[in-house]
């Protein structure tokens, strides 16, 4: 969520955050253009409730990390959820499957923010089958048999 300037159409930038002690929370954005102000009020409910939620009003104090919002829900419990590691601690039994160097040119071409948890898909899969090697073809047979064609 962000506040807009109606006038400059311009992001507002967060300027001030209180909490008076009843259970309310206030805060105050201004436009960087016309200097225009709006505050922000929320009663004790309300309060509890973006606090329940792990809402950080006014901002954070470290650089945006790509995809913050989405890693913070998938990743609840699981810390390890896109890392692309060797040190796999997957479902399946057996050793980590080799990868075929077109199984890794195939894997090269998978976003690196999502590439940690399609390796581990496939190596799961590999392990629980008994597979030593992932090849495009086990690579084809995974998304066939997940459900992941669309994907």
């Amino acid at each position: 969520m962000k506040f807009l300037c109606v006038e400059c159409d311009r992001q507002m930038l967060f300027e001030e955050r209180q909490l008076p002690g009843d259970g309310t929370l206030a805060a105050a954005f201004r436009c960087p253009q016309c200097g225009r102000a709006v505050g922000l009020l929320t009663n004790p409910m309300e309060t509890q409730l973006v606090a329940s939620l792990g809402v950080k009003i006014g901002g954070t104090t470290i650089d945006p990390q790509p995809l913050e919002t989405v890693r913070g829900m998938v990743t609840t419990g699981r810390e390890d959820a896109f890392e692309d590691g060797e040190e796999e601690t997957g479902k399946g039994k057996g050793p980590i499957p080799a990868w075929s160097p077109e199984a890794q040119e195939r894997l090269a071409r998978v976003p690196n923010f999502v590439r940690g948890m399609v390796k581990k898909i496939y190596a799961d899969y590999a392990r629980d089958r008994g597979i030593g090697e992932i090849t495009p073809a086990v690579m084809d047979n995974a998304r066939s048999e997940l459900g992941l064609e669309g994907m």
